[in-house]
């Protein structure tokens, strides 16, 4: 997962593949540093009200804080088991991190100290805030669904099944069709649901292996990255999405 810090042209990548995280130099297109030391790290976000990078770590639990500055030790804060995906609420000023067997953790950068918890049915793989509700929509897949958060209240308000697809790991918010995209790896497709209801709109065929979706309002577009070594992208079409473009990463 990624995470960026446009004051400086930096981004964050959680390579959990060799228990670090490479900076990257935006404007020079290259590694600028790699920080070792890391336990399967997976979420990563960066808030720029405290200058801080958070790491959540698989390996141990642990959510590492990082100085935006000179990527110095700032804390740590053990959630237990399967810290996963990272989000950062710059309005409210928490960091959400999911974990565990089915919660999502409730962090306060300024005194850097987990200060509550959000109860789910299973563990949480991507997540996403409503930057227009207090809404937010979390994948759930060991549950086949997508559960609708309050974050307000700090407790599940809806579910979104999905009786017909599993290992729905990415998910996004598209903002100007106020729809929730997913993409389920069985069967491989993206579904999009509407955020008001949680009706399914359009349902459309798509890679292997999904990690991640990302929205672009500006081109309209729509992309996946895929374990099968592509990028898919996508535009809307009519109430659908059509594949116009597919772009290898191996």
């Amino acid at each position: 997962h990624l995470a960026i810090d446009l004051d400086r042209r930096r981004l964050f990548v959680a390579e959990l593949g060799n228990n670090s995280v490479a900076v990257i130099d935006l404007d020079a297109r290259k590694v600028y540093r790699r920080l070792p030391g890391f336990h399967h790290p997976q979420g990563i976000g960066y808030d720029k009200t405290t200058d801080l990078l958070f790491i959540a770590n698989a390996g141990d639990g642990s959510v590492h804080l990082l100085r935006g500055g000179d990527l110095s030790a700032a804390g740590r804060i053990d959630l237990g088991t399967d810290a996963d995906n990272v989000r950062v609420d710059l309005k409210a000023q928490r960091v959400y991190v999911g974990y565990g067997d089915g919660a999502l953790a409730i962090i306060d950068p300024q005194t850097r100290a987990k200060i509550g918890d959000i109860a789910l049915k299973a563990h949480p793989e991507s997540f996403q805030l409503d930057t227009a509700t207090d809404r937010i929509y979390a994948n759930i897949p060991d549950a086949n669904q997508i559960a609708v958060v309050d974050r307000r209240r700090r407790t599940q308000i809806g579910t979104w099944p999905l009786p017909r697809a599993s290992a729905n790991f990415p998910l996004a918010i598209d903002a100007l069709t106020q729809r929730v995209l997913t993409v389920s790896r069985r069967p491989t497709q993206l579904s999009a649901f509407n955020a008001a209801d949680g009706s399914r709109v359009a349902s459309v065929a798509a890679c292997a292996d999904a990690d991640d979706v990302f929205i672009d309002p500006k081109r309209e577009r729509i992309y996946i990255s895929c374990g099968e070594g592509f990028i898919d992208i996508y535009r809307p079409r009519y109430a659908s999405y059509e594949r116009i473009g597919r772009t290898p990463t191996v």
